[in-house]
Parts: C-alpha cells; structure tokens; sequence
C-alpha cells in the first residue's frame, strides 16, 4: 500500500493530518475514480481530444502497470518527452514507414501525458517540477516536428536536399508553432507577476469582448486550422500526406502541407495575440 498525507477536508473529525491509504495495486475502477475526476476530463484547454474520443479509457490500464514499478511521475514523462523526440525523428525516415511510425508514435506521447498525471494524482507527488518537465516535453516535440517536416518535405536525406527552401520554411514554421505555445504562457506569468488568481478554463474567459473578433472567431469553428499545430495533428497531418505522396511517388503532398502550416501559422498567431489581448485573460 502507499500512504501519503493530505489536508483534512471540513467534515474531517480530526483538523489535524490525516493518513491515505491507497493500494499500490490498485484496480482501473480505482484509478479512474481517483486519477480522472471531473476537473481533469472536463478541462477546456488542457485535455487534448484524443484523451476524449480514447486515450482516456485505455490509459488506466497503462497507469495500473506503471503503478506496479518504483518509476515516478516524473520518470514517466521523461518516457513521454523521449516519445516525441522519437516521433519527429521517424519523419526523417523516407516514405510512408516513417509517416506511419511518426503518427504511433504521436498517439504513444500522449497516453505517457496522460498517465504521468494519473501516476502522480494517485501517489499524490503532483510538482512544479512535474509541469515543467510537461513543458518541456510538448515544448520540444512541437519544435521539433516542423523541423523534420521541412527536412522530408527537401527529400533529405537524399542529395540536393539543401538546395531546396524547404528546410528553411520547416524551420520559420517550428518558430511560429513555439511562439504560439508561449502565448498561453505569457498570459500565465503576466498574471503571477501582477498576483491574479489563476484563469479558469472556460469558455468565456478566452471569448474576445470585441464582436467581430467573436464573429471572425465563430467562422474558424469551420475550418478548425488554428488546432493542427499540436504534435497529434501535426504527426496525422504528415501520416495523410505520405500516403498521398506513395501513390503519387513524389513529395508534393507533404511540401503542400507544409505550406498550408507555414502561411496559416502567420494567421494563428496574429489571431491568437489578437485574441488574448481583447479578451478578459488579462483583466
């Protein structure tokens, strides 16, 4: 069994700390009553709809064997950073064996992220550290793919590869994805820095007051673009377009997806910091 210590609640007889009692082979019933309450499969930003349609129902039975082990949560995110490395690595693997490879291995990166949590919920070592190292991994990952992106879409590691604009554009497009990633965060630490108490994910905190940005905001629902820049649809994204460069026996599909990310990126970004400064996020 594991115990750990926590806070009386207000119907505790005793105000003093009291002991938890948790097996340390717990059941999947446990686990999910435990480990995926409401406040976590409910998050409005934070749980990534992969986790919705899935991740979330199969990631008990990986939790319950990681529980089984002396590795920490912490330990389990550094599987799930190493993941993502691996899955924008694949994409440097020519054809589809390398799309195919970089979209399981996308998948595999987020049922790490969503055990981590579980694992660190039930053992109770939730840290800083932890959503730092969290950070650190999507951080990487989501650098790094549009890296690898640009690289296959030049045809590397075939020759001529550098004379091509491909690297460069893969490149500006990692720098476009991580500035956006750092919006959010930016909004977090100007909060902290001004002692604002910490944004609640809901859906009109991030909605903009100014009624054509709602308007404009309510027609991207359409055409979702803005959600392909995280590791998942960015690795399907890339898994898609080399099956269509197979049958077409070229590299076209992947340099138009690459395109598609880098000019629609410009407009992500725009519209995000556009989006942040008109909403209450910052009030």
């Amino acid at each position: 069994t594991v115990v750990v210590r926590a806070v009386p609640t207000p119907v505790d007889p005793d105000p003093r700390m009291t002991d938890i009692v948790r097996p340390s082979r717990p059941t999947v019933a446990e686990i999910r009553e435990v480990c995926q309450p409401p406040a976590v499969r409910g998050r409005r930003n934070s749980e990534h709809w992969v986790a919705d349609v899935y991740l979330r129902d199969i990631s008990p039975y990986l939790t319950r064997l990681l529980l089984r082990t002396p590795i920490s949560a912490n330990g389990v995110t550094w599987l799930m950073i190493a993941t993502g490395v691996g899955a924008a690595a694949a994409l440097l693997i020519p054809g589809l064996p390398g799309g195919v490879l970089a979209a399981l291995l996308g998948q595999m990166q987020m049922l790490w992220d969503c055990s981590d949590g579980e694992v660190a919920r039930w053992r109770q070592t939730s840290s800083p550290k932890g959503v730092f190292l969290d950070r650190v991994g999507h951080y990487t990952t989501e650098g790094l793919i549009p890296i690898a992106l640009g690289l296959r879409a030049a045809g590397f590691p075939g020759e001529g590869w550098l004379d091509t604009p491909w690297p460069l554009i893969g490149a500006l497009l990692s720098v476009l994805i991580l500035y956006n990633k750092a919006l959010n965060d930016m909004v977090h630490v100007s909060r902290a820095y001004n002692n604002l108490p910490r944004l609640e994910e809901k859906a009109d905190v991030a909605a903009p007051r100014s009624s054509g940005l709602r308007r404009v905001r309510s027609l991207v629902r359409f055409f979702p673009f803005n959600r392909a820049y995280h590791s998942v649809e960015l690795t399907l994204l890339a898994l898609v377009a080399s099956v269509i460069d197979a049958a077409l026996g070229d590299l076209s599909a992947t340099r138009v997806l690459v395109a598609f990310l880098a000019l629609f990126g410009v407009v992500t970004v725009v519209g995000h910091l556009m989006a942040i400064l008109s909403s209450s996020r910052l009030r």
